[in-house]
């Protein structure tokens, strides 16, 4: 018994050393950039944040949301190094409060606001004031961000308050938690029309571009970025790498707009 136990005890007491020394080899990697953006920057910070990650050898996680619910995350304590935010006033909102490295704050892009209608859909409509937007939801609903929480819905209801139809459609409206679902809503056809960023339209090609919202009637749609009080020094450099000439065609060819500096 105690021949065959011999082995036994060896092998228990290696898979021990082994188990022991996991730990030491994680502490030994970096930790991630860990990045909250808003969700129309799926696709776009998809792209760049591995280029970046090649270029500097350092990891980057994203994390997605609506700019309301990444804001209150990091007012929570939620421990990102970056923020981008799909407006100002959620960045205006952290800068107020002290959760942001002022310096660091820039604008990365602009974009535009848009109605969209499922692919197969016949509607057809000119944005302009009083235009029939209540009458082209043929009982249906109107699909956007949540205008009290999701900087899309905030930029939708603007212009269509400038365009004196508010009021005819306030009660028709699917709230959703942020922009991308307001476009799934219209995707899946259980919505006639939504209003979501040009972006979010050219992504998904179960919807159509109805029409684009004149510039005049909301306040333009820019992308604030800003590393976190304590962010590790490479969000710094991350930051410059969205900002800068390598990034510049992506950002276009998703369809965001450069900004004049």
């Amino acid at each position: 018994m105690r021949k065959s136990g011999t082995p036994i005890v060896l092998l228990l007491t290696a898979f021990a050393s082994i188990v022991s020394a996991a730990p030491a080899a994680t502490t030994n990697k970096r930790p991630a950039l860990l990045v909250f953006a808003a969700a129309s920057l799926t696709q776009v910070l998809g792209e760049l944040s591995p280029a970046w990650e090649k270029q500097s050898g350092f990891a980057v996680k994203l994390s997605f949301a609506a700019s309301s619910v990444l804001a209150r995350q990091i007012e929570a304590g939620g421990k990102a190094d970056v923020f981008v935010s799909a407006d100002q006033e959620w960045m205006d909102y952290l800068q107020a409060r002290n959760l942001l490295d002022k310096p660091s704050r820039r604008d990365l892009a602009g974009n535009r606001l848009v109605l969209i209608a499922p692919a197969d859909s016949k509607v057809e409509l000119t944005i302009a004031p009083g235009f029939p937007l209540f009458e082209a939801l043929g009982g249906g609903r109107l699909s956007t961000g949540d205008p009290d929480m999701v900087p899309a819905g905030r930029y939708a209801r603007s212009a269509l308050m400038s365009l004196g139809v508010w009021d005819q459609v306030a009660d028709r409206l699917v709230r959703a938690d942020n922009v991308r679902s307001a476009m799934m809503f219209v995707a899946r056809g259980e919505a006639p029309l939504g209003i979501v960023y040009t972006t979010d339209a050219l992504v998904d090609r179960k919807v159509r571009i109805v029409d684009t919202f004149p510039f005049d009637t909301h306040k333009p749609i820019t992308y604030p970025a800003a590393a976190m009080p304590g962010a590790r020094a490479e969000a710094a450099a991350y930051l410059a790498f969205l900002a800068g000439t390598k990034a510049a065609p992506v950002w276009k060819r998703y369809g965001f707009l450069a900004l004049t500096h």
